[in-house]
This record gives C-alpha cells, sequence and structure tokens, in this order.
C-alpha cells in the first residue's frame, strides 16, 4: 500500500518526543493508505518525485535531496508543496526544526485554500508547524496551528488524530480540562485497537497530572495490555513511560521496573529519544551503584544524537547550496553559450557575406539595435528594481516599525490613552498612502524631543533605555535628511535590541564635536555574532549611514552585550 500523493501527515504519540523514522512512516501509511473511495488527483510523475517518495517510505533522509530537485524544476504547484512538505517532514525528523518551518512555509505559500485538492497539503503543512513548534516548546503557537490544520482534513481518521495532537498541546499548557474533552470526543469515536489504546493512555495521563489522587492505573494497563496482545513496540514504549512516571513518587521499585522495560523497548526500536528519556529515569530512580553506568550511557548516546542530527542539518544546508548554485552555473553557462554562438553568427557572416557590404551592414546595424534595446530594456528594468527596493525600504521604516513602536508602547503601557494610539495608527495610516513618494516631513517637534519619544517607547519594567547628552544643542546645524535617517537608524537599533538582545539596560549616549556628531550605544543582553551582522534591518541600518557619509563600528568580541558607535559628519 502507497503512501499518498497529496499529503502526509505527521501524528507524534502524545508526550513522546522526538520518534524515529520507523514510526513517523508507519503513522504515514496508517493515515494515507489506499482507499476504494479515495479521490484522486491527476499528475504527471516526476522520476525524482517518486525516488524521493520510495525512500522516505524505507525511512532514508537521502530523500530530502530528490525531493528539492523536485522544486527546483518541477512547474506543478501542487507537486512543489508536496516535495516541500515531504522536506519539511525529513528535517523535522532530523532535529531541523527551524529548517522544517522554513519548508513548510514554502508549501503553504504554494498552495491555495479554495482548491480542495490542495486541502491534504495545507493540512499536513499546518499539522507539522504545530509538530515543530511543540518540539520548540513553543505550545501556544503549535495550538494555533493544530486548530489551522484540523478544518481542512478531508478524512475523519486524519482529524481523530490531529484532534490528539491537539490534545497534546492543551496538555502541555497544562490546560487538561480542554484536552480531557477531547480526548473524550476522540474515544468516543471508532479506531483501531492500536489507536483506542494511545488515546486512552493520553487521556487517563492527562486527567492524572490534573489530579494527582486520580487512579489512572486501570486505564494505563488496559492500554499496556492492548498493545501487548497488538505486538506494538511503540505504544509498549509510551506505556512504559506513562507507568514509570505514574509510580514515581507512590511505588519507586515498580516505576523502576517500568523504566528498565522502556529501556529495553527503545533500544530495541533504535529509539536514541526514547532511551534518553528512559535512562533519565532510571538515573532518578536506581540505586547509587548502577547510576554511574547510566549516567555514562546517558552522555554517550546523547553526545551521538547531536552529532547525528548536526550531521543531518549540514547534510540539508549543502543539498540546498549545491542546488541554488548548479542553478546560478547553468545561467552563466547559458550565457557564455549565448555570446559565443553570437560571436561565431557574427564572424561567418562577415566572412562570408563581406563582399555584400549593403547585407553586413544590414545585419551589423540589425544586431547593434537589438543590443541596444536588451540595454535599455535592462536600464529600464534596473530602475524599476531600484524603486521597489525604495518602496519596500520605507515601508519597512515607516510601517513596520513604525507598528512595532506603537505596539511596544501598548504592550508596556496598559493605561495608554486609547485616542492616542489611534492619532498614531491614523498617522501611519496616512505615511502608507504616500509610500510611493517622497513627502516633507511637516513636523516642528524639537528633534531632541523626538529622539526621547522614540528611545523610550521600547522601555519596560524589565529594559531600562538610559539616554545621555541627549539636548537641542546636540542637534543643532544637522541636516533635516540626516535628522531623518538618524531618526529610523535608533528606531531599527531599538526593534532589534526587542526581539533579539534580550537586554535589561540600554543606554544611549550622544557627544557634539565642532565637525562630528556622536552616538554611542550599548546593552548587556546576549550580543549578537558574525554570521548575523547583516540582517535586513541592519542592512538598512549601514546603507542609511553610509548615505549620510557616516560610519558604523560594532563591538561584538564581548564577555556580555553590543556596543555600537555612530559617527556622522556635520557643518
Amino acid at each position: 500500500m502507497a503512501v499518498e500523493k497529496t499529503a502526509i501527515l505527521f501524528i507524534f504519540e502524545a508526550n513522546r518526543f522526538p520518534l524515529k523514522n520507523y514510526l513517523l512512516l508507519l503513522l504515514s501509511l496508517a493515515i494515507f493508505g489506499c482507499k476504494e473511495n479515495k479521490t484522486k488527483i491527476t499528475i504527471k510523475h516526476d522520476p525524482d518525485f517518486e525516488r524521493g517518495r520510495l525512500l522516505f517510505d524505507e525511512g532514508n533522509d537521502s530523500a530530502y535531496y530528490y525531493f528539492n530537485n523536485v522544486t527546483s524544476k518541477q512547474k506543478n504547484r501542487l507537486t512543489v508543496a508536496e516535495a516541500y512538505c515531504y522536506m519539511s517532514m525529513i528535517q523535522s525528523n532530523a532535529g531541523d526544526f527551524y529548517g522544517s518551518q522554513e519548508s513548510a512555509v514554502r508549501s503553504l505559500k504554494l498552495l491555495n485554500e479554495n482548491k480542495k485538492e490542495h486541502w491534504d497539503c495545507i493540512a499536513s503543512d499546518y499539522n507539522q508547524l504545530g509538530l515543530t513548534s511543540m518540539q520548540l516548546k513553543r505550545f501556544s503557537l503549535a495550538l494555533a496551528y493544530f486548530n489551522k490544520a484540523i478544518p481542512y482534513f478531508t478524512r475523519s481518521e486524519s482529524q481523530i488524530l490531529a484532534l490528539n495532537n491537539k490534545a497534546w498541546a492543551h496538555q502541555q499548557l497544562k490546560q487538561y480540562p480542554e484536552a480531557v474533552e477531547i480526548y473524550k470526543r476522540i474515544l468516543s469515536k471508532k479506531t483501531s485497537r492500536a489507536e483506542y489504546a494511545r488515546f486512552l493512555s493520553n487521556a487517563a495521563r492527562t486527567k492524572w497530572l490534573e489530579r494527582a489522587s486520580y487512579n489512572a492505573l486501570p486505564e494505563f494497563l488496559t492500554a499496556l495490555q492492548i498493545r501487548q496482545n497488538e505486538k506494538n513496540d511503540w505504544g509498549l514504549n509510551t506505556s512504559y513511560s506513562h507507568l514509570a512516571d505514574y509510580y514515581a513518587n507512590k511505588n519507586p521499585d515498580s516505576a523502576l521496573f517500568y523504566a528498565r522495560q522502556m529501556y529495553q523497548v527503545a533500544t530495541k526500536l533504535n529509539s536514541a529519544d526514547d532511551q534518553l528519556e528512559a535512562l533519565d529515569k532510571l538515573i532518578k530512580l536506581s540505586p547509587a551503584s548502577a547510576v554511574k553506568d547510566y549516567f555514562g550511557t546517558y552522555q554517550h548516546i546523547n553526545d551521538s544524537l547531536q552529532t547525528s542530527r548536526n550531521a543531518a542539518k549540514n547534510q540539508f544546508a549543502v543539498v540546498r547550496y549545491e542546488s541554488e548554485k548548479s542553478k546560478a552555473d547553468n545561467l552563466i553557462l547559458q550565457k557564455e553559450i549565448t555570446e559565443k554562438r553570437y560571436q561565431i553568427l557574427k564572424r561567418e557572416i562577415l566572412l562570408g557575406f563581406g563582399f555584400l557590404l549593403f547585407i553586413s551592414t544590414s545585419v551589423i546595424a540589425f544586431l547593434w539595435y537589438k543590443k541596444r534595446q536588451q540595454k535599455l530594456a535592462l536600464e529600464k528594468e534596473s530602475a524599476i528594481q531600484e524603486n521597489k527596493f525604495k518602496i519596500s525600504k520605507k515601508v519597512h521604516d515607516v510601517v513596520a516599525n513604525g507598528l512595532y513602536r506603537v505596539m511596544s508602547e501598548m504592550e508596556n503601557n496598559p493605561d495608554i490613552d486609547r485616542v492616542l494610539v489611534i492619532d498614531k495608527i491614523e498617522e501611519l495610516y496616512e505615511k502608507s498612502r504616500d509610500i510611493s513618494y517622497d513627502k516633507p516631513d511637516l513636523d516642528q517637534q524639537e528633534f531632541n524631543e523626538k529622539v526621547s519619544i522614540l528611545l523610550t517607547a521600547f522601555a519596560t519594567k524589565d529594559t531600562k533605555v538610559i539616554t545621555v547628552g541627549n539636548t537641542a544643542l546636540v542637534w543643532d546645524n544637522v541636516l533635516q535628511n540626516v535628522k531623518y535617517e538618524l531618526e529610523h537608524i535608533l528606531q531599527e537599533l531599538m526593534v532589534n535590541m526587542k526581539k533579539h538582545s534580550k537586554a535589561d539596560t540600554v543606554v544611549f549616549k550622544f557627544e557634539r564635536e565642532p565637525k562630528k556628531l556622536s552616538i554611542f550605544y550599548s546593552d548587556n543582553g546576549i550580543g549578537i555574532v558574525e554570521e548575523k551582522f547583516f540582517n535586513n534591518g541592519l542592512q538598512n541600518t549601514v546603507s542609511r549611514i553610509d548615505a549620510i557619509n557616516g560610519s558604523i563600528i560594532f563591538e561584538t568580541k564581548l564577555e556580555k552585550g553590543l556596543k555600537i558607535h555612530i559617527s556622522i559628519p556635520v557643518s
């Protein structure tokens, strides 16, 4: 029975993550197996897609290479979206969760919610985003993704398993009543014995987490018995984990027994994550004489797992890099071939028909005209791109950062004047209407006051913003365009601080010399690594500094925090 091409869904056993290829393959087969009444979508077969799917079914992450090939050459949007969906699952299974999210988002961008044949892939993408968010401990976001996924599943069994994921998210958020209610709905539906055991065990664990006095043992044992009868090793792995946790405080000897059982099954399944969880339980429950051996085994498996996942991430990055490089090389080669053909054709024409001066001249004139038109077209395209970049930059500076600043003020000041907020939003609206052309700034407010308001807008109870030397004299004789650029530079620095630095103290110092204005920024956050210097915001900052003939120095090799020195020439 083959995996359906139009949608793949990963369903994790609640409280058991991350799982290995075998479980992911088993679950995807269970959900998307062939059915007689299933709607089929006619899509031209792609050899790379089929090869990737076969390798995926075998649990071989080399499938990523073939799916990446599909995204590079295939024109059918649904096929490319499915390839990205597979890539997302492969990356998630290898521990590359951020890469997995990127691939899922790329898949979603190719899909149309109004086309029913896209629904299963849309559901799988949202579900995958939910699962990776769970792995990254962003449980509220995961819950939102699961809620988006459920309406798009076209099969009831898929919706049931997605509901199990949603209940898991509620459980991790300690929203136990909501999780229990979902499990009641699931258990009332007709499912296989294996799935019934899963939902029963998950529901019992949720009730026990909600109320420690709840007697979950009968349900745990019922689920265990079903899984033993079904010879479901992955299910047994979960049951032993639940029972070990349940007995941890009630009966440590029983908890130790089930922890050992879990370790045996996890070892049999070659599941490194589950072995680590079982060893963690054994370390906590075992006598002191056995802890050292368990701890050594734990360290060895954990080191091997991290090495394997890092290697997988690097492998995915190499595949993407080689693919992009290959496309760039092909374009260069095509250009060289075209130019060589042109030169050969031109030489042959001149040699073969040199005696026909009129014809030769006509050919040369035609070629020159064509080349001129191409140059004009390129210049026009360049102007369009430059205009697009300018508009994009203004959207980023005026609208995006402006909205972020208003949001920061509202977040940090619950009692903020509602009318004031509306006025600021209306101001942003008016600016956005004029975004495609330059509009003079008619604001008569003193610039040092504007700077003070801008910087303090990012101050919170957890983050102090200190300014030194921001007086009207500092800004004397500073050109209006320089002030405009500096205002957006300061705003960009504060936005980056707010998003990334985790600083609790930010200091701005302004110094004025006869022909130079210096701005010193420092914070005690986590700093910034060199590889991430030039994200979009900082690129804009550097380009703005260049535009006003200034200079900027980042001091990153600090024990903690970040220092920036901006120097601007003034008359």
